[in-house]
C-alpha cells in the first residue's frame, strides 16, 4: 500500500469544537447557581414585596392615631380602606372620594355630627382628613348599632337606612339584602384578620 493510500485511509478528525472535560460540571454549577438566584428572588417577591402588593398598608401612623382617638380597632380601619380603595386616592362614579370613599352626602353628615364648619369636598383627597372622617363615621355606626360590626359595615357600604331596615343592631350577615354589601362585609372582616396577622407591629396591635 502506498503512503498516499495509507494517509487517505486514516480516520479524519471530527469537525466542531471538542467538549472540555469539565463542561458538564460547569453547566451543572451554572444551573445550580441559577436555581439559587431564582429561589432568592422568589423569597423576596413572595415575602415583603408580594405582601405589599396583595395586602398593602400605608398611612399607618394616621391609622394608629385615629384608632386611639376614636376607639376603633386599627386593623378594622385598614381593612375598610383596603376594601374601599386599596389605599389609592380615587373618585367613584357616585362621587365617593379618597381612601375611605366618602360621598359628599356622608361628608355632610359627618360635618353635622362633628360640628365642623370649614370642610370642602376637595379636602377628601387628603389622606389625613379622609381617614379621620371615615374613622369618625365608623365609630358613629358602631355606636348606633351597639357594637355590631356587621351592621356598622353594612351601613358604611349601603347607607344607614338600609342597615336599619335589615335589622340594625340585631343584624346578621344573612339579613343583608344586597349581595354586593354582604360580600363587602365578609371581605372587610376577612381582611381585618389578615391585617392583624401581618401588620401587628405597624398597626400597634
Amino acid at each position: 500500500m502506498t503512503a498516499s493510500a495509507r494517509t487517505s485511509g486514516r480516520a479524519r478528525p471530527r469537525s466542531g469544537t471538542r467538549r472540555l472535560p469539565g463542561g458538564r460540571a460547569a453547566a451543572g454549577l451554572a444551573a445550580l447557581l441559577a436555581l439559587v438566584v431564582a429561589f432568592g428572588v422568589s423569597r423576596i417577591d413572595f415575602g415583603g414585596t408580594l405582601r405589599e402588593l396583595t395586602l398593602p398598608l400605608e398611612y399607618e401612623n394616621i391609622i394608629r392615631q385615629q384608632a386611639g382617638d376614636k376607639g376603633v380597632e386599627a386593623d378594622l380601619i385598614a381593612a375598610v380602606i383596603y376594601s374601599e380603595s386599596r389605599f389609592r386616592d380615587q373618585t367613584s362614579d357616585a362621587g365617593a372620594r379618597g381612601l375611605m370613599q366618602i360621598t359628599p352626602a356622608t361628608a355632610d353628615t359627618i360635618e353635622t355630627l362633628s360640628g365642623g364648619e370649614t370642610f370642602e369636598y376637595e379636602d377628601l383627597a387628603d389622606p389625613d382628613l379622609n381617614i379621620r372622617y371615615g374613622t369618625f363615621f365608623l365609630r358613629y355606626l358602631l355606636d348606633r348599632y351597639e357594637g355590631n360590626e356587621t351592621a356598622a359595615l353594612a351601613g358604611y357600604n349601603a347607607g344607614i337606612g338600609n342597615a336599619d331596615a335589615w335589622g340594625g343592631a340585631a343584624m346578621e350577615a344573612s339579613d343583608i339584602a344586597f349581595e354586593e354589601t354582604r360580600e363587602y362585609v365578609e371581605q372587610v372582616l376577612d381582611k381585618r384578620n389578615e391585617y392583624a396577622d401581618r401588620y401587628k407591629r405597624e398597626l400597634g396591635l
